[in-house]
């Protein structure tokens, strides 16, 4: 029997596909609705105005993915639960659930349960993205009862979809300090996945993006064992 995940991504974002293709196991397949915006994508200005764009017409890419029947309808747009804020993404979620009538989720919230998995108290948060919605991330981080050591954004100055790997596998050397358990990789857009096992052989802990956190919780949402070799101890 097949399991259809379902993401709801942005516009823009070439690296969420074949990441998550990358990641799902046999007998899992995954479906994508394309997020509203009027213009542009991946910068660092505007960003806060185009998270709340594609919030406001979330319904409409919903309505378009939930015709694959999903068992899981996954918001792949860390930042955008740093614009909600805790009680915004709550009452997001609960709402869209109760039209759907299926389980709906985002990728922070498969951040926050993955380092509750691993046992993580203290975190190293990184991010491509203009300064002031990494320290939202930061900010709901600690509002869920994490202790984040450092935080920081990867200094680029251009397009996040313009990044590659060798960029993400920076940032993490860039923001990990000896009392962190764990380093987080915030940003869909930031390719991850290939350099996660060799950052967490070199760096000596765990370290997650919200590219596997938020298939390794859909995974679990959907009731599929969420073991994927090769990308690091969350999805192995």
């Amino acid at each position: 029997m097949t399991t259809r995940l379902g993401f709801l991504i942005p516009p823009a974002n070439p690296t969420i596909e074949p990441e998550m293709n990358a990641l799902a196991p046999p007998g899992v397949t995954v479906h994508f609705s394309r997020m509203v915006i009027q213009e542009g994508g991946g910068g660092l200005e505007g960003q806060e105005e185009r998270n709340r764009t594609q919030l406001a017409h979330l319904d409409e890419t919903a309505d378009l993915l939930i015709k694959v029947k999903p068992a899981v309808m996954m918001m792949a747009h860390a930042a955008m639960s740093y614009t909600l804020g805790r009680k915004g993404e709550a009452e997001l979620m609960a709402r869209m659930e109760q039209k759907y009538a299926t389980r709906v989720s985002t990728a922070f919230a498969g951040v926050l349960a993955a380092l509750e998995a691993l046992g993580v108290k203290r975190v190293a948060l990184g991010a491509p993205y203009a300064e002031g919605i990494m320290l939202k991330g930061k900010a709901l981080l600690e509002e869920h009862g994490f202790e984040v050591v450092r935080a920081a954004v990867l200094p680029h100055g251009g397009n996040i979809y313009d990044l590659n790997a060798g960029h993400a596998a920076e940032l993490a050397r860039l923001i990990d300090r000896p009392e962190a358990d764990a380093i987080y990789l915030s940003g869909l857009g930031l390719p991850t996945i290939a350099v996660l096992e060799r950052l967490e052989r070199d760096q000596g802990k765990p370290v997650i993006s919200a590219a596997t956190a938020m298939m390794w919780h859909a995974l679990r949402l959907a009731g599929v064992p969420a073991r994927v070799p090769g990308y690091g101890r969350l999805l192995a």
